[in-house]
């Protein structure tokens, strides 16, 4: 599945791709209005994100052009908040809106909600509800398992498991999980990947101590096992 994302801040865009492509997802980058209509014009994308201000042409009335041509999903990112600036870019054509500093979990499930309500469920790595022997989570509704039992999880907990539910099998590196999970420019110490993933452990393996599913690969980093 494919997205393009349009924002000047290069730093900005260089996280949310990152982010996403960890998700599957196919991401291409653009950084100014004009080249967000000549990308979506000349591409095929499933998604559309597209920043509000930005030089040439600012947001609206990049959503404008790009609604001339394609009903593709897009969702505008602005700093600012207002509610007159989200009135105009649904009337310029937008779908959803994300106001900044937003976090990339609100954003990743913004995706997964326009994909499915375009048809796009089932494509890719957008299904709602991942089961794995006892283990249950339901994306849509954050909600979690063990043996059919609701089991809670804190937010950055449950994105873990979902992250390595989605990808069952890839191995990923402390520092990996961090940037994902907790955001690019997190500053935080890498002990605090260790914890949530005890923490995890604690409350959907049935023996915590010989897990079954949160595994580690001594030396590389943690994994979901799916049996």
């Amino acid at each position: 599945m494919r997205i393009l994302v349009v924002d000047d801040e290069k730093l900005l865009v260089k996280g949310i791709k990152f982010n996403l492509e960890n998700e599957g997802y196919q991401v291409e980058a653009g950084y100014d209005g004009l080249e967000a209509v000549e990308l979506a014009k000349n591409g095929r994308f499933d998604l559309i994100i597209l920043d509000l201000m930005m030089p040439g042409i600012d947001g609206f009335e990049a959503c404008m052009r790009i609604r001339e041509f394609s009903n593709v999903p897009i969702i505008m990112l602005t700093a600012r908040g207002e509610a007159t600036d989200k009135i105009l870019g649904f009337e310029y054509g937008a779908d959803d809106y994300v106001t900044k500093p937003f976090d990339i979990l609100e954003l990743k499930m913004r995706i997964r909600a326009l994909l499915r309500r375009g048809g796009a469920a089932g494509q890719g790595n957008v299904s709602a509800k991942l089961t794995a022997g006892h283990i249950s989570i339901d994306t849509d509704t954050r909600n979690a398992w063990k043996n059919d039992q609701s089991v809670e999880l804190t937010v950055k907990e449950f994105d873990l498991v979902e992250l390595m539910m989605r990808n069952a099998g890839r191995v990923y590196s402390r520092e990996n999980l961090l940037n994902i999970v907790w955001g690019y420019d997190y500053q935080g110490d890498i002990r605090t990947v260790d914890v949530h993933i005890r923490r995890l452990r604690e409350k959907l393996e049935l023996n915590p101590a010989e897990p079954q599913y949160i595994m580690t690969r001594w030396g590389v980093g943690y994994y979901f096992c799916k049996k």
